[in-house]
């Protein structure tokens, strides 16, 4: 194995570690002293991985991300379905991601709140994040209004805001119960269906 793809793995080994480090103790009470600990290595081996507390989290947010917009993707893509379906399947599979990694929304969460009482921005932070599925949904719903889909009067910014609003509340939902309280397939659909029915 590669001296590359070794560092590569116990990387990714850390940031599995430091988000139990997370969850246990809230972002506020991390430190890289502890997450080092829970690694079992000292920190100076840690500073060889990463610079700080605050890189380690950027990197846990950026794994689960890039892995949320790959499936996002491969859904666009997909030549076998309406733009409704693609809308449709996009909340469902995003609901479904967000509760296998319930442990780290709760932290992001924690974290969210922390700096808004700092006087930070939370949603500016929330919007970088997620800037590329808003993309995706937009593109979508230009996709089925191209394919006569979708009515050619509909707004592509609002009906994505209100596609993204529905997935956020569920994820929020996720999040704050640790569940999904709500089928988020009949809303969606309900949504897709009425975009449907009101084509020019």
């Amino acid at each position: 194995m590669s001296i590359s793809v070794e560092h590569d793995k116990r990387k990714e080994e850390i940031l599995d570690k430091a988000l139990d480090v997370f969850v246990i103790e809230g972002y506020k009470d991390t430190t890289f002293q502890k997450i080092a600990e829970r690694c079992g290595i000292t920190r100076t081996i840690l500073y060889i991985y990463f610079n700080n507390k605050k890189e380690i989290f950027a990197s846990c947010i950026k794994r689960f991300m890039n892995k949320l917009e790959h499936e996002i993707l491969l859904i666009a893509e997909a030549q076998d379905r309406t733009s409704a379906e693609k809308l449709v399947a996009i909340g469902e599979m995003v609901v479904e991601i967000c509760e296998k990694e319930s442990r780290l929304l709760s932290v992001v969460l924690d974290y969210l709140l922390k700096l808004k009482t700092a006087g930070g921005d939370p949603d500016e932070r929330v919007r970088r994040r997620t800037i590329r599925m808003r993309h995706i949904l937009s593109y979508i719903i230009i996709e089925g209004k191209k394919k006569g889909e979708f009515s050619r009067d509909i707004s592509v910014k609002a009906t994505s805001e209100l596609f993204y609003a529905l997935i956020e509340a569920a994820v929020f939902r996720v999040t704050v119960r640790g569940k999904a309280t709500m089928d988020l397939a009949e809303p969606l659909k309900l949504l897709a269906s009425t975009l449907s029915d009101k084509k020019s």
